[in-house]
């Protein structure tokens, strides 16, 4: 295996994108390989590196870990991201939680018909301004710090930053009405290696585009079509 962590995923977004994001703001240099098509697939899955037979799936200190959840909690827990207690790792859990939620109705758009994308579009906006950011806007301003947990940046500020990102792409001026956010975002977009991950020709990817829609459902072998919420 390579000295650097190996990403196994589509050219895209998807759930390894939130990897790529945190390896980025731990300043870890990694490589991936793109599935393209199903022999790609089907190699990983014959050869046994697919555990649950599904990526992400990250080759990293001479493990091949599979199920998004644990490959990210390992990668905060190693590198210094993940709080200095069991009390502030259950915040850190709590509200990464949350904000998977509101991202899962995001990575789900691109594959949706024309007529539930206009749907989900005005539910993604909704869910986002009603439900989730008033919840961190307000952790924010009653402890009054730059970070969501312990005044440390943590994986939980990673992951709100991208999906702050990721809501913005839909609608540009979603915090406006989120004083603490819009501070937030400008201090952790400025931290260094998220400045970098940022910046262009980072590998950081798009938002999803037709090819990446098409090369997923050849790939998996996706006939059906994914519904909105």
């Amino acid at each position: 295996m390579s000295s650097k962590p190996k990403l196994y995923y589509f050219d895209g977004r998807g759930k390894m994108e939130s990897i790529r994001w945190l390896l980025a703001a731990a300043g870890v240099e990694f490589e991936e390989e793109f599935l393209e098509t199903r022999d790609q697939y089907e190699k990983l899955l014959q050869g046994g590196s697919l555990l649950f037979q599904q990526v992400p799936m990250v080759e990293i200190d001479g493990m091949r870990m599979v199920q998004t959840r644990a490959i990210l909690s390992y990668i905060a827990a190693k590198y210094n991201l993940y709080g200095k207690d069991l009390k502030e790792r259950a915040l850190i859990d709590m509200y990464v939680g949350g904000t998977d939620d509101l991202m899962g109705f995001i990575l789900i758009f691109p594959f949706l018909s024309a007529e539930d994308k206009e749907k989900q579009h005005a539910f993604i906006v909704q869910k986002a301004t009603s439900r989730y950011f008033p919840v961190y806007e307000k952790v924010l301003k009653d402890h009054g710090q730059d970070f969501l947990v312990g005044n440390t940046f943590s994986w939980a500020d990673v992951h709100l930053l991208e999906a702050i990102l990721m809501v913005e792409e839909k609608k540009s001026d979603v915090l406006s009405g989120f004083p603490q956010l819009q501070a937030f975002k400008a201090r952790i977009s400025s931290i260094p290696a998220i400045k970098k991950f940022l910046e262009p020709g980072s590998q950081r990817k798009p938002v999803p585009d037709d090819k990446y829609v098409e090369t997923v459902r050849r790939v998996l072998c996706m006939y059906y079509d994914v519904k909105a919420n």
